[in-house]
């Protein structure tokens, strides 16, 4: 099982962390942080349930990652591995990660797909979301996946939906004319654009959009 203590910071002061595998008696705590970190418009249906949780723990606990700071559970990521074809890369987030509950996880897939990672707001300064991102990467060099893969939201993108498209949004953001909460801490972890998504997620503030985002194992051609 996966376990990483390390020092994060607050401002200049050194605060413990470990990033570890989450357990069955987590889950209330995970279900509350899903709860805090997207709050309405956001559905509340999509936030976890103790079903999909037990899937993640039982189908891919390689896949189920939470981090502790200070030792109290701050937040968390999941993934699922699956086959993704390059050619092809539309899709929906449903239909990706079987609506969060993985049961079309492929222990035979190329792809770590991100389910979901979210991080407290009160604990969203000491950058534990990148660190969680990281230890992803980590998982994907060690079972040999070429990549990881996820959409991300883009919770800024309705502000500028009337002028100009979702394609166009992404550009501008990559290109630093913008700033979005979600697609630009993706890239400040290393993620790239592969495409964007229509109709990927329920979402009002992304206009329903999603932008897939990898990160390629440097160690396969």
């Amino acid at each position: 099982m996966y376990r990483k203590e390390l020092y994060v910071f607050d401002q200049d002061r050194p605060v413990p962390a470990v990033i570890r595998g989450y357990r069955e008696e987590d889950f209330a705590d995970l279900i509350r942080i899903q709860q805090e970190s997207f709050p309405p418009p956001f559905p509340p249906e999509l936030w976890w349930n103790e079903e999909q949780l037990h899937n993640h723990v039982s189908l891919f606990p390689e896949g189920a990652l939470c981090v502790e700071a200070n030792g109290e559970i701050a937040g968390s990521m999941t993934g699922l591995l699956v086959r993704f074809d390059p050619e092809r890369p539309g899709h929906r987030w449903e239909d990706m990660t079987d609506g969060g509950y993985i049961r079309n996880h492929d222990p035979e897939g190329d792809t770590l797909y991100v389910v979901d990672i979210c991080v407290r707001p009160s604990f969203r300064k000491l950058g534990l979301g990148k660190w969680l991102m990281f230890s992803m990467y980590e998982t994907v060099v060690r079972l040999g996946a070429r990549r990881l893969l996820g959409g991300g939201r883009m919770p800024g993108y309705r502000k500028f939906a009337a002028e100009m498209t979702a394609e166009r949004y992404v550009e501008a953001v990559v290109k630093g004319e913008l700033k979005d909460p979600v697609v630009t801490f993706l890239l400040r972890c290393g993620r790239t654009p592969v495409s964007v998504a229509a109709n990927y997620l329920e979402d009002e503030q992304s206009c329903h959009y999603g932008v897939l985002m990898e990160w390629r194992n440097p160690f396969l051609a």
